[in-house]
């Protein structure tokens, strides 16, 4: 399932606000209308069930989750996996890559590559919350299908948003209706997942979305490096062993790295141990030293330093901020 820490981190108050915003066209065919408001429907049952206190509803299907906010949130820094996510209901809006994205509901954004983003969910409330449907990408299906795929030409990009493809929304109303379905998911789950992938080969986003398929690619090398940074970013790690897991030289795998990331592989792991110290302040309670060393600082002054400047308030700061953001929110209307 989705890390919730990495897909949905907790809002960032006083995050100065993206610039540039690229303009999609709605979707308007009524037939694939009809299947998203059935899978509107099918997720919103699903995640007024289950979604937890970060609005994040895992499902039992592998790699799943539905996600909810009942309010807009402020600015939120992640690395972001691979992933899918089909906006269902309410607005987001998402800085990479020096662009802004905003997208509507029957619009998904594919983002087929580890990379840091800011995102914003600017429409919800409680009488109409957000809703999105969001599925980690699985290079190993990815792998498993691309012979079968014929390669079709297109712009290699590593975000794009464009409207929810038919065949797309189709699976995935398919995958949804077994939700509640654990026996039936159980057999016919990882066959839908399999073609949900085999449909985003096919469409728009195939032509970037194969090269995480593929295990000799410089994107399949640099994400078996990512994979060791996201689950040991708390200790030490050398950058020869990330180069000798991607199977390049040193000067070859910085290059590589950054052009697929943005971050240097020392950057990328320290957003990822500020982040999860972030999470373990405000979702969790820890003590600011404590948070430190947890995510493997040694040196408090340093992590303070450091975080303030990813962040834009000091550790302290942002816990005020950020109670007074939840305090403010008990007292609304229903609206």
């Amino acid at each position: 399932m989705p890390d919730s820490r990495y897909l949905l981190p907790i809002p960032i108050p006083g995050f100065p606000n993206a610039l540039i915003v690229a303009i999609i066209a709605p979707m308007n065919v009524a037939q694939t209308n009809l299947g998203l408001a059935q899978l509107l429907a099918y997720c919103r049952r699903f995640a007024d069930a289950n979604a937890g206190p970060d609005g994040v509803a895992p499902t039992p299907a592998r790699g799943l989750a539905v996600v909810r906010a009942l309010h807009p949130g402020e600015l939120q820094v992640a690395v972001q996996k691979p992933v899918i996510a089909m906006l269902l209901q309410g607005r987001k809006q998402v800085l990479t890559l020096g662009t802004s994205f905003e997208y509507a509901p029957g619009e998904a954004m594919v983002i087929s590559a580890d990379i840091p983003t800011v995102s914003q969910i600017t429409r919800a409330s409680i009488a109409a919350p957000y809703y999105a449907l969001v599925l980690e990408l699985d290079p190993a299906v990815l792998r498993a299908l691309s012979p079968a795929v014929t390669e079709r030409p297109g712009e290699v990009q590593p975000v794009r948003v464009e409207p929810i493809a038919a065949d797309v929304t189709d699976t995935a109303l398919r995958l949804a209706r077994l939700l509640d379905q654990p026996e039936a998911l159980s057999v016919l789950g990882d066959g839908l997942l399999r073609e949900l992938h085999y449909w985003l080969l096919m469409g728009v986003h195939g032509a970037a979305i194969r090269a995480l398929g593929a295990p000799y690619s410089h994107a399949g090398r640099i994400g078996r490096a990512v994979d060791i940074l996201r689950r040991n970013f708390a200790r030490k790690i050398r950058v020869e062993e990330l180069a000798e897991a991607a199977g390049m030289s040193e000067p070859a795998f910085h290059r590589h790295f950054r052009a697929i990331t943005t971050l240097s592989p020392l950057q990328f792991q320290k957003r990822l141990r500020l982040i999860e110290a972030r999470r373990l302040m405000l979702a969790e309670g820890t003590q600011i030293a404590q948070a430190a060393h947890a995510v493997g600082y040694a040196s408090v002054p340093q992590f303070t330093r450091e975080y303030g400047r990813l962040f834009d308030a000091s550790p302290g700061k942002d816990i005020r901020l950020s109670t007074a953001a939840v305090r403010a929110r008990s007292t609304e209307p229903y609206s």
